[in-house]
């Protein structure tokens, strides 16, 4: 027997960065009454200060909404690239999106991407195109709901027209979901299972995870037990999001709401997780004949970053504050990490630049950590004659000996692969041409071409991950004056020719300024690595030479001068041969250095150069 939830809808909010998603919630809360008019501030749901900053959203946010007899359950999402870990978390806990277009700007790539999740969901599709208020929005209006149509494969007249700042029409949107959302659905027969699609940690409260339920009911106070890592807690509190924690006695099948575990070890609480009642069976505290929800695909981080406490006797606490982390950010990996120079830290793994710099942002404020953050990197794969493949997260894992004078080159007899993406840009035609400029600058290949409007162009390529971590978006931005925006997916690993330069510094190998670099990219790579070097280095009594290494080979070369000392100074008058003896003595002196004397690199050298 199947009973329907009449009065439950469960959607998302879905979109590019900067449509508007947040500004639609703030009038859903308006709206609802979900919010206290003297609590009300804009972006809402947005709870971070850096989400408000940065203007965008973060962390995926519930909400819980009663409106003409109905109970909505909102997740505001976040809309950039490097979240979509949130934006698929979301949908999995939801029935229907709202799939969110500023009409200024269109169909961008973040938008495509999120309809893919969605679509992958089974999930109903409500389109709507935002910010008519704008002036030049008229004589886009209809540009803009062609290209959805057209994507969606619906009539023009399915799409709502909204103004999420002045509220134009946002009462249709809210009867669109629920006229079109589907309801949820519990099957009485079922014991109590729900989904962990978040959670956060809570000094008093343990582990606090945000849950869908799927089947059964679950009161306050019952035991439960946590199926993937096997733990058994009782239950503090549980209740739903208004959107702050708002206790209930009772969390029903079809509801979005919260679970306080009790559980103070953040490990145990995993995302995709399936939480059920605690059975009792012959004395013994087990569960019996329940099936697991799907959980979620892992995400694969794919930048690298050492980071590090400025003292080391916050290891601990770094330690501590990634674990926390983890549970707001499931989509964060770190394993510990030793620098001879720097001690004890961690290698972390994100999603993108973005999810990198937000997440060491967090780590200071909300853990008034002091960090040293080095230069991000990819992942890449040596395959050896055996098929067996290892990991190489940096330069130091890389193998061959790489002395001048080694018999073996790096590399040899192996397969090297990094990790490639599909990278799709959408832009106007009349930025065609710098973006394409850009695009040669990096190592992309063509693919193709797709046209989404008569002046909007989808420009597909394939590149190496590691082109675009740093500094590519700056570019494109640039070249088409605010008015692209990228989007990529990770396709897998492909074969590179990929070398390591190493460098010498005064003849000694320096670990830490070793780099992985394209054969056809090395020589130009080392040059202006070199060069930073010699930019930082302080002089010392005798010059330093710099030297990058290539297979033995020597393929560029820095001096540091000398620091400089005028002997002759206390001279005065006299023959030009007493000046010219201090001179050669000087001479000799730093010869004797160069020979003997040894280089004490600053470890402010080392951050200026790696952060």
């Amino acid at each position: 027997m199947e009973t329907i939830k009449k009065q439950i809808r469960n959607f998302v909010i879905i979109s590019h960065v900067d449509h508007g998603k947040s500004t639609l919630a703030d009038r859903f809360l308006e709206l609802t009454n979900a919010v206290p008019e003297e609590k009300m501030k804009e972006q809402f749901l947005d709870m971070m200060d850096l989400e408000r900053e940065k203007g965008i959203t973060i962390k995926l946010q519930p909400c819980r909404m009663e409106y003409k007899g109905f109970i909505l359950n909102l997740i505001d999402t976040p809309g950039h690239v490097d979240f979509s870990y949130e934006v698929s978390r979301s949908l999995a806990a939801v029935e229907g999106a709202i799939l969110l277009v500023d009409v200024i700007k269109g169909i961008q790539a973040q938008t495509l991407a999120n309809l893919e999740l969605a679509k992958k969901q089974d999930l109903v599709i409500i389109p709507v195109i935002n910010k008519i208020d704008l002036l030049p929005a008229t004589a886009k209006i209809e540009e803009t709901k062609k290209e959805l149509a057209k994507i969606l494969d619906i009539s023009e007249q399915d799409i709502l027209s909204i103004s999420a700042k002045k509220g134009t029409n946002v009462e249709k949107v809210l009867e669109k979901v629920i006229e079109k959302v589907p309801l949820p659905i519990e099957k009485k027969e079922k014991p109590f299972r729900a989904l962990i699609f978040d959670s956060k940690y809570d000094a008093y409260k343990g582990v606090i995870a945000y849950v869908r339920v799927v089947d059964g009911q679950i009161e306050t106070n019952k035991e439960i037990y946590l199926m993937a890592s096997e733990t058994e807690a009782k239950i503090k509190e549980l209740g739903y999001f208004k959107p702050e924690f708002l206790p209930k006695d009772v969390l029903s099948a079809g509801e979005i709401g919260y679970i306080a575990t009790g559980i103070k070890e953040p490990g145990k609480v995993r995302v995709g997780d399936t939480i059920t009642k605690l059975k009792v069976k012959s004395e013994k505290l087990k569960v019996v004949d329940i099936e697991a929800l799907p959980g979620y695909k892992e995400p694969k981080p794919v930048v690298f970053v050492s980071i590090y406490p400025e003292n080391s006797k916050k290891y601990g606490l770094l330690k501590e504050s990634l674990s926390k982390l983890k549970l707001n950010d499931a989509s964060l990996y770190f394993e510990p990490e030793h620098k001879e120079i720097f001690g004890q830290g961690f290698r972390c793994g994100f999603l993108g630049s973005l999810h990198l710099e937000i997440a060491v942002e967090r780590l200071r404020r909300e853990f008034d950590l002091e960090l040293i953050v080095f230069s991000p990197s990819v992942v890449y794969k040596i395959i050896d004659e055996n098929n067996k493949e290892t990991l190489i997260y940096s330069s130091a894992d890389w193998p061959g000996s790489l002395y001048a004078g080694s018999k073996s080159k790096q590399g040899e007899g192996k397969k090297i692969q990094e990790p490639y993406v599909k990278l799709e840009i959408i832009t106007l035609s009349d930025y065609l041409g710098k973006v394409m400029k850009v695009l040669d600058e990096f190592e992309t290949k063509y693919i193709g071409t797709e046209y989404l409007g008569p002046n909007k162009l989808l420009l597909i390529h394939y590149c190496p991950l590691r082109e675009i971590i740093t500094g590519f978006y700056d570019k494109l931005m640039s070249a088409s004056q605010g008015y692209a925006s990228m989007n990529y997916e990770i396709l897998g690993y492909q074969k590179s020719d990929l070398k390591k330069i190493e460098t010498l510094i005064a003849e000694k190998k320096e670990e830490v300024f070793s780099k992985i670099v394209p054969r056809n990219k090395a020589y130009s790579e080392a040059r202006k690595f070199l060069k930073k070097i010699k930019e930082v280095l302080p002089p010392q009594q005798f010059s330093v030479a710099l030297q990058a290494v290539v297979d033995g080979k020597i393929i560029a070369r820095e001096t540091v001068r000398a620091r400089g000392k005028d002997v002759i100074a206390p001279l005065y008058g006299g023959d030009y041969t007493r000046k010219r003896k201090l001179l050669e003595k000087q001479k000799k002196g730093k010869k004797k250095l160069k020979e003997r004397g040894k280089i004490k690199i600053p470890s402010d050298v080392y951050l200026k150069v790696l952060s």
